[in-house]
């Protein structure tokens, strides 16, 4: 990272601003072109990696990106807010971000799945409640990414 004096490097600090965030864009490599695609997720930390849960529908374009390459970029990003100046050149835009790389798996067995739901829709509504029967695993493909590098950033 360019710029090491925005830089935060704490798990836990990195965690919060993940917290933070609601959408997710996986980057994926199409037929040698670029295809990224916006996701809701859950996140937790797993024997200390960061991971991430999407789900998504049985079939599409990022599946079938997915089943031929399973390597993936992902950034997501909060807490933007404009400042302006008097001259162009006195704005700035406030952010966090959180960029990285990691391997998608695809979630198949009912338990995995059901707690990979239960850690998105934790991290997309707070609550942790909700039931999840086999009818309904059945009818969505759950994808997990091990983060295998990751940056975090704050410009205030």
């Amino acid at each position: 990272m360019r710029r090491k004096d925005r830089e935060i490097v704490e798990p836990a600090r990195i965690d919060e601003v993940i917290a933070r965030c609601d959408c997710c864009r996986l980057g994926l490599v199409d037929a040698g072109r670029a295809y990224v695609v916006p996701m809701n997720f859950g996140y937790r930390r797993e024997e200390g990696q960061g991971v991430f849960y999407f789900h998504c529908a049985r079939e599409g374009r990022k599946l079938d990106v997915l089943r031929q390459n399973p390597e993936a970029a992902f950034e997501l990003d909060t807490a933007h807010l404009l400042r302006t100046g008097e001259r162009g050149c006195d704005c700035s835009f406030a952010f966090e971000s959180v960029m990285g790389e990691g391997t998608v798996q695809f979630v198949e067995e009912s338990t995995a799945k059901r707690e990979a739901l239960g850690v998105i829709m934790r991290h997309m509504t707070g609550r942790a409640d909700w039931t999840l029967d086999e009818a309904m695993l059945r009818s969505v493909t759950v994808l997990r990414l091990g983060a295998r590098e990751m940056t975090c950033k704050r410009h205030e």
